[in-house]
């Protein structure tokens, strides 16, 4: 079916000589045309860009999309914008089918479209736009059947991830049956589930990146325990004190430093096929750009028409990959060959992408078995904080806690806590005191030492 977009965009090419490139309603890359002559000018820079990353940045979609060419249905044309690096204007024709837009074909204009009728209020287009946008509704039939088809491949994937065990089999065989009369899928091949954590699943129509090389079908799933389970803790009570003497717990009165939950964040489960259970690198490289759509870890600023698309401008609003927790994350189960435990590995690369949000220096992509601890922390159910820790948690003691995790990340070793820190040792100890009196804990302790540790990693999932 790729090959089929290739050639239609190839006809749209000749038809307008222009290069021409397609993407869909998410900007990722699915065909481009050939670039000729030695004008690198016409090559502009987020043509390039769209091309070597096979994605257009959330700013780039913003800038776009400000010229209304998601509401657009016929050809438009979009201004150039040099200090932006887009050199040369562009004309866009929407990809429709029954009224839903499916992607943009792009045509760059060296000049000899500019004077081109476009058609619109009345008008009639130049007839190479109406032979192009017929060819562009003919994209649009294909990408609707490719979207149908993952749908269907979904919702498949979804039963079987959320199946009770008696029902796994029926539900392996249902999902291995339509991979193999879609996809000519062989049984048995290698396969990994990526996690994307949050995903946003407001635009129901849309289908989640078909595109992407080695993936065989994607479903949002609830993240129930994931990272928009993290609370914050409520006050504590006037007759709730404020540390336990025995270091065990804390007095409780009703619902006083407990958490109040908060709704789990939708997360994507997306199927990779692998070249062996252990070679990772295809689930790695969906992750990747998964990540870059713009549902993943919720919007982020978007660029407007005056500040243009520019890398230096987007970048600091649409950068994702390696951001900071609370954005998007995505972890990786273990590879199998068994499509029954699959809600096994599901379940893997939840927590691995669970870790990566809450431990930076995991992610922004994290295999499950490279998480450590949080291997034990996230098969944990979702509970509130411990007693003993909940006053730690307000966000009034954030320096505190993260004092008292980096001291203890550091196996309890001053110098290089405070070297971490960036404190003087006399700063430390002075915190590590509150940290002490707040939580009723004896930091001389292990056990006492390796409550507040997990605590402290647990509350951040």
């Amino acid at each position: 079916m790729r090959g089929d977009y290739q050639q239609l965009v190839d006809e749209i090419s000749a038809a307008l000589g222009a290069p021409a490139t397609l993407e869909d309603r998410d900007f990722g890359l699915i065909a481009f045309g050939a670039h000729e002559g030695d004008d690198d000018e016409v090559m502009d820079p987020v043509r390039t860009r769209s091309i070597l990353q096979r994605r257009s940045s959330a700013a780039v979609r913003a800038w776009f999309e400000a010229f209304g060419i998601a509401r657009a249905k016929t050809a438009l044309r979009i201004p150039p914008d040099p200090a932006a690096g887009v050199f040369r204007g562009r004309i866009c024709l929407p990809v429709r089918h029954r009224g839903i837009v499916h992607g943009y074909v792009w045509l760059l204009d060296d000049g000899h479209l500019t004077d081109l009728a476009l058609g619109g209020r009345g008008a009639p287009p130049d007839p190479r736009i109406a032979q192009a946008m017929e060819t562009a509704a003919r994209i649009g039939a294909l990408l609707a059947d490719e979207a149908r088809a993952g749908s269907e491949l979904g919702d498949l994937l979804r039963e079987l991830l959320i199946s009770e065990p008696a029902g796994r089999p029926g539900a392996a065989a249902a999902l291995r049956e339509a991979l193999r009369d879609t996809l000519r899928f062989t049984p048995g091949a290698p396969l990994a589930l990526v996690a994307v954590l949050p995903w946003d699943t407001t635009d129901t129509d849309a289908a989640p990146l078909p595109s992407l090389p080695g993936l065989l079908a994607a479903c949002a799933l609830p993240a129930g325990g994931g990272p928009a389970d993290a609370t914050e803790p409520a006050p504590v009570g006037p007759d709730e004190p404020d540390t336990a003497p025995n270091g065990k717990g804390r007095g409780r009165s009703g619902d006083a430093g407990r958490p109040r939950p908060a709704a789990p964040a939708p997360a994507l489960a997306a199927l990779v096929r692998l070249r062996s259970t252990g070679a990772l690198a295809p689930a790695h490289t969906v992750a990747e750009h998964l990540l870059r759509s713009p549902r993943a870890g919720g919007t982020p600023a978007a660029a407007g028409r005056s500040g243009g698309p520019a890398e230096g401008q987007a970048g600091r609003g649409a950068a994702r990959a390696g951001g900071p927790a609370g954005q998007g994350a995505a972890g990786i189960g273990i590879g199998t060959r068994d499509l029954a435990d699959l809600p096994a590995t599901w379940r893997e690369a939840l927590d691995a992408a669970r870790a990566a949000r809450a431990e930076p220096r995991l992610g922004p992509i994290a295999q499950w078995d490279a998480i450590g601890g949080y291997r034990m922390l996230t098969a944990l159910p979702a509970a509130a904080p411990d007693p003993a820790i909940s006053p730690l948690l307000a966000p009034a003691h954030a320096e505190l806690a993260r004092t008292a995790e980096v001291f203890l990340d550091c196996a309890g070793q001053a110098s290089r806590t405070a070297q971490a820190l960036g404190i003087h040792r006399q700063t430390l100890y002075y915190r590590l005191g509150r940290v002490e009196k707040l939580t009723g804990l004896d930091l001389d302790d292990g056990e006492h030492r390796l409550l507040l540790h997990m605590a402290l990693k647990a509350a951040r999932l």
